[in-house]
């Protein structure tokens, strides 16, 4: 790991105080961590529930939790618990930015929402990120990744290429909402940095995968009096999709008229070249499932090595068809230093996957192991000015957790 003296990422003088769970705003948070930040994870006492997602060595420990929250310290506070309550007051005293993953509701109900946060830290950049905005009729309603799959017209777009609407194979609503709220911080601190301004920012899920979703199939509905249907029809024919090869799988994707002149080369198959169908890009749109049910026959005319060996120096896009252990090995992936081991204190090794941007001036770095639930509950309430007989005292009553003793 980085020595946190040699942070030199884009975002290091700037707290984070990230009450976040799961996967969305825990992602967000790594990121900004990463990035240079000091990010300060806070938990209830039950933990975060990621902590038992997937395998784990030590309990709390889970592989989805460590892959989300290195570069954090964790403070674990009960903010039912006045005390508890006072403690984090005081934590968004020093920050610059509070992230939250609760309802609307939820935050008003602890006394954490915006109007008492700004009171307390009038410079405090506020991020809320949640299932629905709150500006509109769903806005009360729970939320996971599923939930917003399917509400946000991705389940159904699984489903074209399916018997039935169908979920993605990963937390995409999760994942891609907390890129968009890792964003969305760096931009209000810009803006505060220019104008002087804090302000509240609420990263919606349902709003921030439909966007997302529909980037390409809005299509004809793009235009105010419609010119066509929703769904981009390359993305609709059940034959996009990896195509056998004569010893396994491989991914080809011509797209421009040189391109397919070359795959009907090394497929031995010249006379396509000529046939109407196949001449233009329009052409190949109109006739988009023979196109690619044709390809899907040509795939099997040679092995992945050969397909790759005749399209790759060419230019014409293609790949073998990686699964998540092949990743472990991939040589690009280590030519670049993707892979990140470093010595976890009680996990032992750890394989972690590095920051994916490349910073030439500011780079982003790992610093800081994934703590355990309260590891640094007392450093930190010390930087707050709390003595260790009030530390003792809050930890007796359990507005504190601190189980750093416990873990390591």
């Amino acid at each position: 790991m980085t020595p946190e003296s040699e942070n030199r990422g884009p975002l290091k003088g700037y707290r984070i105080v990230d009450l976040t769970r799961i996967v969305l705003g825990p992602l967000a948070g790594q990121m900004l961590g990463d990035l240079g930040a000091d990010v300060i994870k806070v938990e209830e006492p039950s933990g975060d529930l990621a902590r038992a997602i997937g395998t784990g060595g030590t309990a709390g420990m889970a592989s989805c939790f460590l892959n989300c929250n290195r570069n954090k310290r964790s403070v674990s506070l009960d903010l039912k618990q006045k005390d508890g309550l006072d403690a984090l007051l005081k934590l968004i005293e020093t920050a610059d930015v509070f992230i939250h993953a609760l309802r609307p509701q939820a935050v008003r109900k602890l006394g954490i929402a915006y109007e008492d946060l700004k009171a307390v830290n009038p410079n405090l950049i506020y991020v809320g990120c949640y299932g629905f905005s709150e500006k509109g009729p769903y806005g009360h309603k729970a939320a996971f990744d599923d939930i917003i799959q399917s509400a946000s017209g991705g389940a159904a777009i699984q489903g074209w290429l399916l018997d039935q609407p169908r979920y993605v194979g990963f937390i995409q609503a999760d994942k891609t909402t907390g890129l968009m709220a890792a964003n969305a911080v760096t931009a209000a601190l810009l803006h505060r940095e220019r104008t002087g301004e804090a302000q509240f920012v609420e990263v919606p899920m349902f709003e921030t995968m439909v966007h997302i979703n529909l980037i390409e199939h809005l299509d004809g509905a793009t235009f105010a009096d419609a010119m066509g249907p929703t769904g981009y029809i390359r993305l609709r024919t059940p034959w996009r999709k990896p195509y056998p090869s004569k010893d396994g799988w491989v991914a080809i994707l011509p797209y421009d008229d040189r391109q397919w002149r070359i795959v009907f080369e090394a497929a031995g198959r010249q006379d396509l070249a000529e046939d109407p169908m196949f001449m233009t890009f329009a052409a190949r749109q109109a006739n988009v499932d023979k196109v690619y049910e044709t390809l899907s026959e040509l795939s099997k005319n040679l092995t992945t090595d050969e397909w790759i060996a005749a399209l790759d120096p060419k230019g014409v896009p293609c790949s073998r068809v990686n699964t998540p252990e092949d990743l472990l090995t991939d040589e690009h992936l280590a030519d670049v230093g993707f892979w990140e081991n470093y010595d976890h204190p009680t996990e032992g090794p750890l394989r972690s996957m590095k920051y994916p941007v490349n910073f030439e001036k500011s780079p982003a770095s790992i610093r800081r192991h994934t703590p355990h639930q309260g590891e640094q509950t007392r450093e930190v309430l010390h930087e707050l000015g709390y003595d260790d007989e009030t530390i003792d005292a809050m930890l007796a009553a359990g507005a504190a957790i601190d189980r750093k003793e416990k873990a390591i």
